[in-house]
Protein backbone atom coordinates (compact mmCIF):
# COMPACT_ATOMS: atom_id res chain seq x y z
CA UNK A 1 0.00 0.00 0.00
CA UNK A 2 2.94 2.53 1.06
CA UNK A 3 4.52 1.47 -2.61
CA UNK A 4 1.46 2.18 -4.34
CA UNK A 5 0.89 5.55 -2.68
CA UNK A 6 4.69 6.68 -3.77
CA UNK A 7 3.83 6.09 -7.46
CA UNK A 8 0.51 7.95 -6.91
CA UNK A 9 2.67 10.77 -5.39
CA UNK A 10 5.10 10.30 -8.18
CA UNK A 11 2.60 10.94 -11.09
CA UNK A 12 1.18 13.83 -9.34
CA UNK A 13 4.34 15.23 -9.18
CA UNK A 14 5.50 14.60 -12.43
CA UNK A 15 2.30 16.04 -14.03
CA UNK A 16 2.40 19.05 -11.50
CA UNK A 17 6.18 20.41 -12.37
CA UNK A 18 5.48 20.81 -16.23
CA UNK A 19 1.68 22.71 -15.36
CA UNK A 20 3.73 24.72 -12.98
CA UNK A 21 6.86 25.95 -15.51
CA UNK A 22 4.02 26.61 -17.93
CA UNK A 23 2.33 28.54 -15.27
CA UNK A 24 5.60 30.41 -14.53
CA UNK A 25 6.10 30.60 -18.39
CA UNK A 26 2.65 32.81 -19.47
CA UNK A 27 2.71 34.78 -16.29
CA UNK A 28 6.40 35.69 -17.76
CA UNK A 29 5.30 36.44 -21.19
CA UNK A 30 2.07 38.70 -19.80
CA UNK A 31 4.57 40.42 -17.89
CA UNK A 32 6.55 41.20 -21.42
CA UNK A 33 3.36 42.07 -22.86
CA UNK A 34 2.59 44.95 -20.65
CA UNK A 35 5.90 46.57 -20.44
CA UNK A 36 6.07 46.48 -24.12
CA UNK A 37 2.35 47.71 -24.96
CA UNK A 38 3.11 50.22 -26.71
CA UNK A 39 -0.65 51.35 -26.61
CA UNK A 40 -0.37 51.44 -22.85
CA UNK A 41 2.56 53.63 -22.85
CA UNK A 42 0.68 56.08 -25.81
CA UNK A 43 -2.34 55.98 -23.18
CA UNK A 44 -0.14 57.01 -20.36
CA UNK A 45 1.51 60.26 -21.81
CA UNK A 46 -1.83 61.29 -23.73
CA UNK A 47 -3.53 61.30 -19.87
CA UNK A 48 -0.87 63.20 -18.63
CA UNK A 49 -0.87 65.72 -21.45
CA UNK A 50 -4.88 66.57 -20.33
CA UNK A 51 -4.64 66.25 -16.80
CA UNK A 52 -2.09 69.56 -17.16
CA UNK A 53 -4.94 71.41 -18.55
CA UNK A 54 -7.36 72.02 -15.91
CA UNK A 55 -10.09 69.88 -13.27
CA UNK A 56 -13.00 70.29 -15.56
CA UNK A 57 -14.63 66.95 -16.58
CA UNK A 58 -13.92 67.60 -20.34
CA UNK A 59 -14.30 70.00 -23.28
CA UNK A 60 -17.56 70.15 -23.11
CA UNK A 61 -17.97 70.71 -19.24
CA UNK A 62 -17.25 73.86 -17.67
CA UNK A 63 -17.89 72.23 -14.15
CA UNK A 64 -15.48 70.22 -11.64
CA UNK A 65 -17.53 67.13 -10.88
CA UNK A 66 -16.59 65.34 -7.73
CA UNK A 67 -17.81 61.67 -9.56
CA UNK A 68 -15.48 62.59 -12.09
CA UNK A 69 -12.66 64.03 -10.17
CA UNK A 70 -12.96 60.42 -7.97
CA UNK A 71 -12.00 59.04 -10.48
CA UNK A 72 -8.91 61.09 -12.45
CA UNK A 73 -7.08 62.13 -8.66
CA UNK A 74 -4.76 59.22 -9.12
CA UNK A 75 -3.80 60.94 -12.72
CA UNK A 76 -4.00 64.67 -11.04
CA UNK A 77 -1.61 63.58 -8.39
CA UNK A 78 1.19 63.19 -11.09
CA UNK A 79 0.97 66.63 -12.47
CA UNK A 80 -0.60 68.69 -9.84
CA UNK A 81 0.65 69.57 -6.43
CA UNK A 82 -1.35 68.22 -3.53
CA UNK A 83 -2.17 72.05 -2.81
CA UNK A 84 -3.87 72.60 -5.91
CA UNK A 85 -5.75 68.99 -5.54
CA UNK A 86 -6.92 70.15 -1.95
CA UNK A 87 -8.04 73.66 -3.01
CA UNK A 88 -10.53 71.25 -5.64
CA UNK A 89 -11.48 69.10 -2.98
CA UNK A 90 -12.87 72.01 -0.76
CA UNK A 91 -14.63 73.87 -2.59
CA UNK A 92 -17.18 71.02 -2.22
CA UNK A 93 -17.01 71.57 2.04
CA UNK A 94 -17.55 74.94 1.18
CA UNK A 95 -20.59 74.63 -0.83
CA UNK A 96 -21.67 71.71 1.31
CA UNK A 97 -25.78 72.47 2.53
CA UNK A 98 -26.96 72.57 5.79
CA UNK A 99 -28.20 69.61 6.01
CA UNK A 100 -24.75 67.89 4.66
CA UNK A 101 -25.72 67.29 0.80
CA UNK A 102 -22.77 67.54 -1.50
CA UNK A 103 -22.97 69.09 -4.84
CA UNK A 104 -22.44 67.54 -8.04
CA UNK A 105 -19.86 70.31 -9.33
CA UNK A 106 -18.87 73.90 -9.43
CA UNK A 107 -18.23 76.19 -11.66
CA UNK A 108 -17.33 79.78 -12.37
CA UNK A 109 -19.78 82.13 -11.39
CA UNK A 110 -19.01 84.36 -14.10
CA UNK A 111 -20.04 81.09 -16.83
CA UNK A 112 -23.30 80.47 -14.81
CA UNK A 113 -25.29 81.97 -18.07
CA UNK A 114 -23.54 79.55 -20.56
CA UNK A 115 -25.17 76.42 -18.51
CA UNK A 116 -28.90 75.78 -17.43
CA UNK A 117 -28.55 73.92 -13.99
CA UNK A 118 -30.11 75.69 -11.01
CA UNK A 119 -27.36 77.02 -9.47
CA UNK A 120 -26.51 76.89 -5.45
CA UNK A 121 -24.58 79.58 -3.93
CA UNK A 122 -22.85 79.71 -0.70
CA UNK A 123 -21.17 82.55 1.02
CA UNK A 124 -18.29 80.40 1.85
CA UNK A 125 -17.45 80.33 -1.32
CA UNK A 126 -17.93 83.39 -3.21
CA UNK A 127 -16.29 82.58 -6.69
CA UNK A 128 -18.21 79.28 -7.53
CA UNK A 129 -21.99 78.21 -8.21
CA UNK A 130 -22.92 74.46 -7.54
CA UNK A 131 -25.49 72.45 -9.23
CA UNK A 132 -26.67 69.09 -7.94
CA UNK A 133 -28.42 66.32 -9.98
CA UNK A 134 -30.68 65.41 -7.33
CA UNK A 135 -32.15 62.14 -8.74
CA UNK A 136 -28.37 60.65 -7.94
CA UNK A 137 -27.41 59.44 -4.39
CA UNK A 138 -23.14 59.26 -5.35
CA UNK A 139 -22.29 62.82 -4.57
CA UNK A 140 -21.56 62.51 -1.19
CA UNK A 141 -19.84 59.05 -1.14
CA UNK A 142 -17.62 60.32 -4.24
CA UNK A 143 -16.22 63.29 -1.93
CA UNK A 144 -15.37 60.73 0.78
CA UNK A 145 -13.59 58.17 -1.58
CA UNK A 146 -11.92 61.33 -3.26
CA UNK A 147 -10.60 62.89 0.24
CA UNK A 148 -9.53 59.16 1.35
CA UNK A 149 -7.44 58.75 -2.21
CA UNK A 150 -5.68 62.44 -1.81
CA UNK A 151 -4.76 61.64 1.61
CA UNK A 152 -3.01 58.69 0.61
CA UNK A 153 -1.43 59.88 -2.42
CA UNK A 154 0.22 62.83 -0.56
CA UNK A 155 0.31 61.80 3.41
CA UNK A 156 -1.51 65.18 3.81
CA UNK A 157 -4.06 64.21 6.90
CA UNK A 158 -3.65 68.15 7.74
CA UNK A 159 -7.24 68.25 4.88
CA UNK A 160 -9.23 66.53 7.78
CA UNK A 161 -8.73 69.12 10.35
CA UNK A 162 -9.10 72.21 7.76
CA UNK A 163 -12.00 74.13 9.52
CA UNK A 164 -14.52 75.59 7.22
CA UNK A 165 -17.65 77.79 8.55
CA UNK A 166 -16.97 76.22 12.47
CA UNK A 167 -16.43 72.59 11.62
CA UNK A 168 -13.84 70.90 10.13
CA UNK A 169 -13.56 68.60 7.25
CA UNK A 170 -13.57 65.15 9.24
CA UNK A 171 -16.94 66.78 11.07
CA UNK A 172 -18.46 67.95 7.31
CA UNK A 173 -17.44 63.68 5.78
CA UNK A 174 -19.32 62.41 8.94
CA UNK A 175 -22.40 64.93 7.90
CA UNK A 176 -22.28 64.02 4.46
CA UNK A 177 -22.91 60.28 5.20
CA UNK A 178 -25.32 61.72 7.94
CA UNK A 179 -27.18 62.89 5.00
CA UNK A 180 -27.87 60.01 2.97
CA UNK A 181 -29.03 58.10 6.09
CA UNK A 182 -31.32 61.09 7.25
CA UNK A 183 -32.36 61.65 3.63
CA UNK A 184 -32.21 58.96 1.45
CA UNK A 185 -32.25 55.88 3.68
CA UNK A 186 -35.48 53.01 3.05
CA UNK A 187 -35.58 51.66 6.09
CA UNK A 188 -37.72 48.41 4.97
CA UNK A 189 -34.89 47.24 3.00
CA UNK A 190 -32.55 49.04 4.77
CA UNK A 191 -30.78 50.06 1.77
CA UNK A 192 -30.47 54.09 0.35
CA UNK A 193 -32.74 55.19 -2.61
CA UNK A 194 -32.65 57.50 -5.45
CA UNK A 195 -34.89 58.21 -8.58
CA UNK A 196 -34.95 55.62 -11.35
CA UNK A 197 -31.66 56.11 -13.60
CA UNK A 198 -30.27 53.80 -16.08
CA UNK A 199 -27.29 52.09 -13.61
CA UNK A 200 -25.00 54.52 -12.53
CA UNK A 201 -26.69 56.90 -14.61
CA UNK A 202 -27.98 60.68 -13.87
CA UNK A 203 -31.01 60.99 -16.34
CA UNK A 204 -34.24 59.72 -15.05
CA UNK A 205 -37.05 58.44 -17.93
CA UNK A 206 -39.96 60.84 -16.27
CA UNK A 207 -38.46 64.40 -18.16
CA UNK A 208 -36.98 65.64 -20.81
CA UNK A 209 -33.95 66.70 -18.85
CA UNK A 210 -34.33 64.65 -16.14
CA UNK A 211 -31.76 65.47 -13.50
CA UNK A 212 -33.88 66.64 -10.74
CA UNK A 213 -36.14 65.01 -8.09
CA UNK A 214 -39.73 65.98 -8.42
CA UNK A 215 -43.55 64.79 -8.06
CA UNK A 216 -42.62 62.75 -11.19
CA UNK A 217 -40.06 60.67 -10.04
CA UNK A 218 -40.48 56.74 -9.03
CA UNK A 219 -38.21 56.47 -6.37
CA UNK A 220 -35.88 53.59 -6.62
CA UNK A 221 -33.01 51.16 -4.85
CA UNK A 222 -30.25 50.34 -7.07
CA UNK A 223 -26.89 48.54 -6.33
CA UNK A 224 -25.00 51.10 -7.79
CA UNK A 225 -25.51 53.58 -5.22
CA UNK A 226 -25.29 51.26 -2.00
CA UNK A 227 -22.35 49.98 -2.99
CA UNK A 228 -20.90 53.54 -3.10
CA UNK A 229 -22.23 53.90 -0.25
CA UNK A 230 -20.03 50.84 1.27
CA UNK A 231 -16.46 51.93 -0.27
CA UNK A 232 -17.15 55.70 1.50
CA UNK A 233 -17.57 53.98 4.66
CA UNK A 234 -15.14 51.79 4.33
CA UNK A 235 -12.86 54.70 3.63
CA UNK A 236 -14.15 57.31 5.99
CA UNK A 237 -13.74 54.78 9.21
CA UNK A 238 -10.32 54.61 7.99
CA UNK A 239 -9.81 57.76 8.36
CA UNK A 240 -11.43 58.72 11.50
CA UNK A 241 -11.32 55.50 13.39
CA UNK A 242 -12.83 56.59 16.22
CA UNK A 243 -16.35 56.89 13.98
CA UNK A 244 -15.88 52.85 13.49
CA UNK A 245 -18.62 52.19 16.17
CA UNK A 246 -21.18 53.96 14.15
CA UNK A 247 -20.68 53.16 10.67
CA UNK A 248 -19.53 49.91 10.97
CA UNK A 249 -22.74 47.84 11.88
CA UNK A 250 -24.40 50.44 9.15
CA UNK A 251 -21.62 49.34 6.49
CA UNK A 252 -22.25 45.48 7.40
CA UNK A 253 -25.78 46.13 7.14
CA UNK A 254 -26.00 47.90 3.97
CA UNK A 255 -23.83 44.68 2.36
CA UNK A 256 -26.16 41.96 3.65
CA UNK A 257 -28.50 43.66 2.59
CA UNK A 258 -27.78 44.12 -1.51
CA UNK A 259 -26.83 40.67 -0.83
CA UNK A 260 -30.42 39.82 0.38
CA UNK A 261 -32.56 42.28 -1.83
CA UNK A 262 -30.65 42.94 -5.18
CA UNK A 263 -28.28 40.06 -6.03
CA UNK A 264 -30.00 37.37 -8.52
CA UNK A 265 -28.44 34.25 -6.56
CA UNK A 266 -30.31 32.21 -9.75
CA UNK A 267 -29.20 34.41 -12.44
CA UNK A 268 -26.00 35.74 -11.28
CA UNK A 269 -26.62 39.44 -11.69
CA UNK A 270 -28.00 42.21 -9.51
CA UNK A 271 -31.45 43.13 -10.58
CA UNK A 272 -31.98 46.64 -11.79
CA UNK A 273 -34.27 48.32 -9.31
CA UNK A 274 -36.76 47.83 -6.38
CA UNK A 275 -39.67 50.29 -6.94
CA UNK A 276 -40.83 51.87 -3.35
CA UNK A 277 -43.75 53.89 -5.50
CA UNK A 278 -44.10 52.07 -9.09
CA UNK A 279 -42.09 51.40 -11.79
CA UNK A 280 -41.91 54.25 -15.19
CA UNK A 281 -41.75 51.11 -17.57
CA UNK A 282 -44.67 49.35 -18.88
CA UNK A 283 -46.13 46.71 -16.75
CA UNK A 284 -45.32 43.72 -19.08
CA UNK A 285 -41.28 45.29 -19.55
CA UNK A 286 -39.35 42.70 -17.39
CA UNK A 287 -36.48 45.04 -16.43
CA UNK A 288 -34.44 42.39 -15.27
CA UNK A 289 -33.08 41.14 -18.48
CA UNK A 290 -30.95 44.14 -18.11
CA UNK A 291 -27.10 43.48 -16.75
CA UNK A 292 -25.97 46.69 -15.03
CA UNK A 293 -22.23 46.45 -15.58
CA UNK A 294 -20.96 49.98 -13.79
CA UNK A 295 -23.47 48.91 -11.06
CA UNK A 296 -21.68 45.45 -11.13
CA UNK A 297 -18.50 46.77 -11.23
CA UNK A 298 -18.88 48.67 -7.84
CA UNK A 299 -20.48 45.73 -5.90
CA UNK A 300 -16.97 44.50 -6.70
CA UNK A 301 -15.07 46.70 -5.68
CA UNK A 302 -17.32 46.93 -2.71
CA UNK A 303 -16.61 43.49 -1.79
CA UNK A 304 -19.76 42.17 -2.54
CA UNK A 305 -18.93 39.17 -4.83
CA UNK A 306 -16.85 36.37 -4.23
CA UNK A 307 -13.78 35.95 -6.54
CA UNK A 308 -16.01 32.87 -8.61
CA UNK A 309 -19.15 35.67 -8.75
CA UNK A 310 -16.30 37.83 -10.12
CA UNK A 311 -15.48 35.95 -12.90
CA UNK A 312 -19.17 34.22 -13.47
CA UNK A 313 -19.81 38.22 -13.95
CA UNK A 314 -17.01 39.13 -16.28
CA UNK A 315 -17.85 36.11 -18.54
CA UNK A 316 -21.79 37.43 -18.53
CA UNK A 317 -20.48 40.92 -19.25
CA UNK A 318 -18.16 39.53 -22.59
CA UNK A 319 -21.36 37.39 -23.87
CA UNK A 320 -23.39 40.51 -23.49
CA UNK A 321 -20.87 42.56 -24.82
CA UNK A 322 -20.48 40.07 -28.08
CA UNK A 323 -24.62 39.84 -28.46
CA UNK A 324 -24.46 44.00 -28.49
CA UNK A 325 -21.73 44.00 -31.24
CA UNK A 326 -20.11 46.67 -29.08
CA UNK A 327 -16.66 46.91 -28.25
CA UNK A 328 -15.38 46.55 -24.64
CA UNK A 329 -17.16 45.89 -21.24
CA UNK A 330 -17.54 49.42 -20.75
CA UNK A 331 -20.90 48.97 -22.40
CA UNK A 332 -23.08 50.38 -19.85
CA UNK A 333 -25.94 47.91 -19.66
CA UNK A 334 -27.39 45.20 -22.51
CA UNK A 335 -30.23 44.81 -23.50
CA UNK A 336 -30.75 48.72 -23.83
CA UNK A 337 -33.85 50.00 -22.89
CA UNK A 338 -36.40 50.24 -25.78
CA UNK A 339 -36.64 53.06 -27.82
CA UNK A 340 -39.06 55.99 -26.13
CA UNK A 341 -38.64 54.35 -22.67
CA UNK A 342 -36.78 57.63 -21.62
CA UNK A 343 -38.23 61.03 -22.73
CA UNK A 344 -34.47 62.70 -22.61
CA UNK A 345 -33.91 62.11 -26.59
CA UNK A 346 -30.26 61.44 -25.52
CA UNK A 347 -30.93 58.16 -23.95
CA UNK A 348 -32.48 56.76 -27.18
CA UNK A 349 -32.04 55.06 -29.61
CA UNK A 350 -30.54 52.19 -28.14
CA UNK A 351 -27.24 51.99 -27.59
CA UNK A 352 -27.27 56.46 -26.36
CA UNK A 353 -25.25 57.01 -24.16
CA UNK A 354 -26.19 56.28 -20.71
CA UNK A 355 -28.62 53.67 -22.62
CA UNK A 356 -26.20 51.09 -23.85
CA UNK A 357 -23.25 53.58 -24.50
CA UNK A 358 -19.52 52.20 -24.16
CA UNK A 359 -18.13 53.84 -21.06
CA UNK A 360 -14.32 53.42 -20.31
CA UNK A 361 -15.48 55.79 -17.47
CA UNK A 362 -16.64 52.43 -16.31
CA UNK A 363 -14.80 49.66 -18.24
CA UNK A 364 -11.29 50.62 -16.62
CA UNK A 365 -12.71 50.48 -13.11
CA UNK A 366 -13.73 46.76 -14.06
CA UNK A 367 -10.38 46.53 -15.52
CA UNK A 368 -8.64 47.98 -12.10
CA UNK A 369 -11.40 44.77 -10.22
CA UNK A 370 -9.98 42.24 -12.44
CA UNK A 371 -6.36 42.94 -11.57
CA UNK A 372 -6.54 43.02 -8.00
CA UNK A 373 -8.86 40.23 -7.80
CA UNK A 374 -6.06 38.10 -9.56
CA UNK A 375 -7.76 38.05 -13.11
CA UNK A 376 -4.56 39.82 -14.64
CA UNK A 377 -4.49 37.81 -17.88
CA UNK A 378 -7.98 38.60 -18.37
CA UNK A 379 -7.82 42.11 -17.41
CA UNK A 380 -4.95 42.45 -20.06
CA UNK A 381 -7.23 41.09 -22.89
CA UNK A 382 -10.45 43.02 -22.03
CA UNK A 383 -8.44 46.64 -21.49
CA UNK A 384 -7.08 46.42 -25.16
CA UNK A 385 -9.91 47.72 -27.06
CA UNK A 386 -9.94 50.44 -24.64
CA UNK A 387 -6.64 51.30 -25.11
CA UNK A 388 -6.48 51.10 -29.04
CA UNK A 389 -8.95 53.67 -29.56
CA UNK A 390 -7.34 56.21 -27.15
CA UNK A 391 -4.43 56.25 -29.89
CA UNK A 392 -6.92 55.41 -32.90
CA UNK A 393 -8.87 58.72 -32.17
CA UNK A 394 -5.92 60.20 -30.72
CA UNK A 395 -7.15 61.16 -26.83
CA UNK A 396 -10.30 60.50 -24.67
CA UNK A 397 -13.84 60.45 -25.19
CA UNK A 398 -16.74 60.33 -22.90
CA UNK A 399 -18.44 57.37 -24.51
CA UNK A 400 -18.30 55.72 -27.70
CA UNK A 401 -21.55 53.78 -29.70
CA UNK A 402 -22.28 50.36 -30.08
CA UNK A 403 -19.85 50.60 -33.18
CA UNK A 404 -17.38 51.93 -31.29
CA UNK A 405 -17.42 55.72 -32.81
CA UNK A 406 -16.26 58.16 -29.91
CA UNK A 407 -19.27 60.54 -28.56
CA UNK A 408 -20.12 62.99 -25.93
CA UNK A 409 -17.36 65.27 -24.53
CA UNK A 410 -13.48 64.84 -26.02
CA UNK A 411 -11.19 65.28 -23.22
CA UNK A 412 -13.12 63.32 -20.60
CA UNK A 413 -10.61 63.42 -17.79
CA UNK A 414 -13.03 60.31 -16.02
CA UNK A 415 -11.52 58.18 -19.29
CA UNK A 416 -8.07 59.34 -18.76
CA UNK A 417 -7.93 58.55 -14.79
CA UNK A 418 -9.31 55.28 -14.89
CA UNK A 419 -7.07 53.79 -17.54
CA UNK A 420 -3.86 55.65 -15.98
CA UNK A 421 -4.30 53.88 -12.71
CA UNK A 422 -5.68 50.52 -14.32
CA UNK A 423 -2.02 50.85 -17.13
CA UNK A 424 -0.13 51.37 -13.16
CA UNK A 425 -1.72 48.33 -11.96
CA UNK A 426 -0.58 46.56 -14.33
CA UNK A 427 3.10 47.82 -14.60
CA UNK A 428 3.09 47.22 -11.20
CA UNK A 429 2.26 43.72 -11.66
CA UNK A 430 4.72 43.15 -14.20
CA UNK A 431 8.06 44.36 -11.52
CA UNK A 432 6.63 41.95 -9.30
CA UNK A 433 7.24 38.79 -12.21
Amino acid sequence: MKLKNNWIWLIIILFAVPCQGQSFKKAGELAANIRNDENFAFTKQKALEIMKTGFNAGDGYREVWIRDYNTFIELAAQVFGKDEMKENLLVFFRMQGEDGNIIDGFTPVEKVGEVKYGFIYSKNEPRYAGHKNTVETDQESSLVQAVYKYIHLTGDTTILSKEIDGKTVAMRLVDAMDFLMNYRFNKQYGLLIGATTADWGDVQPEHGWGVTLDENTHPAIDIYDNAMFIIALNNLTEMLPVTKGKWDPIRESIAKNCRKYLWDNKNHKFIPHIYLKGSPFPSDFDENRIYYFGGTTIAIEAGLLSKNEIKISLNEMIRRVKKAGAASIGLTLYPPYPNGYFINKIMNPEYSYQNGGDWTWFGGRMIQQLIKNGFVQEAYEQVQPMVKRVKANNGFYEWYSVDNKPKGSGTFRGEAGVLYKAITMFELWSKEK
